[in-house]
């Protein structure tokens, strides 16, 4: 049975905040809540946490209902953007902190700070002041603080926002290591999709109150289920078609595709996934073509980003973005367009992902 079950769980604050939230997690998990802000996320933590009220559906953990247990006696903890630690004592006695208000004795509180040193690679910091610390080295003492008394939940509500973007890069992998090492079962709140990705074992995108998938990183990705998750993820190249009485192909305003698989027949959504080789360029793939101009092309390092504008059949036009790894550059006989110049993309079926109904 899961650890955490939440069912047909709404909050309001005159108009809807969470709507008939359903979610299971694992012992041992840790699922990111991701998404845009004001959808709902930070407010279905605190519901969870016990520091606000749901107006109507359920929440159990470990067998039983929450909603009668006080926030004290829940045994979660709690980590937030702000480092909240106290100024004033020393990286061990903030660490030591939940642990003399649970009436452990001294030496068993020095016993458990030097291990969660330990855990997050700040061994020697025991006595160091809070202001001799960098901003990396102070969200591993409030993770080491959350982490001292062995909670049976922990939830983090963008733990590494205020974090510069190097930084948080660092802490990701470190982050999600160190919950893996101790085991703690985690909700994680974050708007970032890097982020959710490098430390999540499942991602819930919410939107609106609701979620509109939750599922392993690796399939969120590669298999949106809306186009907003899509879109939220970064993928922009949505085009809205039909899928022919054959149910093999999908006629769209640029034209006819052909899907990897059998489809239900009538509208959907079709994602052309942005990754390329050289061999799409200015060939045909076994899933279509598309023909337009190439309007921007941007080296960044490991890639060049391309985007290319070509007419719809309604007249407008359509922005389509590519990414060519930089290590499948092309020689000099076989350049790339330059900006302005008419470009053709070669779309392999692998590229297409059907999306239920319409965009």
């Amino acid at each position: 049975m899961s650890l955490l079950i939440i069912a047909g769980l709404s909050k309001s604050y005159g108009a809807p905040v969470l709507q008939q939230i359903d979610l299971r997690v694992e012992s041992g998990e840790i699922l990111c809540l991701l998404g845009p802000s004001g959808c709902g996320k930070t407010t279905l933590l605190r519901i969870v946490a016990g520091l606000e009220e749901a107006d109507e559906g359920s929440i159990r953990f470990d067998g039983a209902a929450l909603a009668a247990i006080p926030v004290h006696r829940r045994g979660f903890g709690l980590m937030f953007q702000e480092f909240a630690l106290f100024p004033h004592l020393t990286v061990a006695e903030n660490i030591a902190f939940g642990l003399q208000m649970a009436g452990w004795e001294r030496p068993r509180q020095r016993q458990r700070v030097a291990e969660m040193l330990d855990l997050v690679n700040l061994e020697g910091y025991d006595s160091r002041s809070i202001f001799e610390l960098s901003g990396g080295e102070r969200q591993r003492v409030a993770l080491a603080r959350s982490l001292a008394p062995s909670p049976r939940l922990l939830m983090l509500d963008e733990p590494l926002g205020s974090l510069d973007r190097t930084l948080r890069e660092e802490l990701m992998g470190e982050l999600r290591r160190i919950l893996k090492r101790v085991g703690v079962t985690a909700l994680y709140v974050t708007h970032d999709q890097t982020e959710a990705f490098a430390l999540a074992d499942r991602v819930g995108v919410m939107n609106g109150g609701r979620f509109e998938q939750i599922a392993p990183p690796e399939e969120l990705y590669a298999r949106p289920a809306t186009p907003f998750v899509a879109r939220f993820l970064g993928l922009r190249n949505l085009l809205s078609g039909e899928v022919g009485s054959d149910g093999r192909t999908l006629e769209t305003g640029l034209g006819r595709m052909l899907l990897p698989e059998a489809a239900p027949v009538g509208p959907h959504t079709l994602l052309i996934r942005p990754e390329i080789g050289p061999e799409n360029i200015g060939g045909d793939g076994d899933g279509g073509r598309i023909s337009g101009n190439l309007t921007g092309a941007e080296f960044r390092g490991s890639d060049y980003h391309l985007q290319v504008t070509l007419p719809r059949g309604d007249g407008e036009e359509l922005e389509l973005d590519f990414i060519l790894p930089t290590r499948h550059r092309r020689s000099r006989e076989e350049r790339l367009p330059q900006v302005g110049e008419p470009i053709r993309i070669g779309i392999d079926k692998s590229q297409l992902v059907l999306i239920p109904g319409d965009l």
